[in-house]
Parts: structure tokens; sequence; C-alpha cells
């Protein structure tokens, strides 16, 4: 998570203005673009990212759909239903992402 924090930190020093619209921009679409319960929003979120193959993106929505109330379990399911659609060693590099953040 350092890496991660470390890296958005530099890029609100240098861009604070196209931060800030994007943080504006996120937060509306995921808080008033529809009827969707919170933890339904971060376990979309985790089987976007999981099947987009970003690792930086899944494990920030991993914790986001725990602060959100998300069991490890919901979570799994999350990645597991992507195995049919982006395939099967796609799905489990997610699972290891997972993994990795509960250890």
């Amino acid at each position: 998570m350092k890496k991660r924090t470390e890296n958005l930190n530099e890029f609100i020093k240098h861009y604070p203005e196209v931060y800030e619209a994007y943080r504006q921009y996120g937060k509306a679409v995921h808080e008033e673009g529809g009827p969707l319960d919170e933890k339904t929003r971060w376990l979309i979120k985790v089987a976007l990212s999981a099947s987009s193959g970003y690792k930086f993106a899944l494990r920030t929505h991993v914790e986001k759909a725990k602060k959100a109330g998300c069991t490890v379990e919901e979570i799994e399911h999350a990645i597991l239903l992507i195995a049919p659609t982006v395939g099967f060693p796609k799905m489990m590099e997610a699972m290891m992402v997972l993994h990795e953040e509960e250890q």
C-alpha cells in the first residue's frame, strides 16, 4: 500500500487540480450514479479491476470493499464470476492479489 500511496501523493503534488476534478467525478459516479448499494458498487469495482488486470486498482478496490462491509467470501465470489468472461488465468491472478492483501 505504501507504494500506491506514495505514487498518489506525488501525482497530487504535481497535478492538484486534475486530481481534485477526478476525485469529484469518481465520487459523483459512485454515490449519485444510481440505485446500487455501497457493497454492490465496490464488488462491481473489484470485478472490473480484476477483469482489466489492474493490480493496483484491484488492491485499492478490495480495501474499500472491505471497509464497506464486504466479506472476503463476497469479494472472492465477485472475482470468481469473471472467469467465464475473461478467463481462468486472469481470475486466478486476481485471487492471488486478494489473498496477498490478507497476509
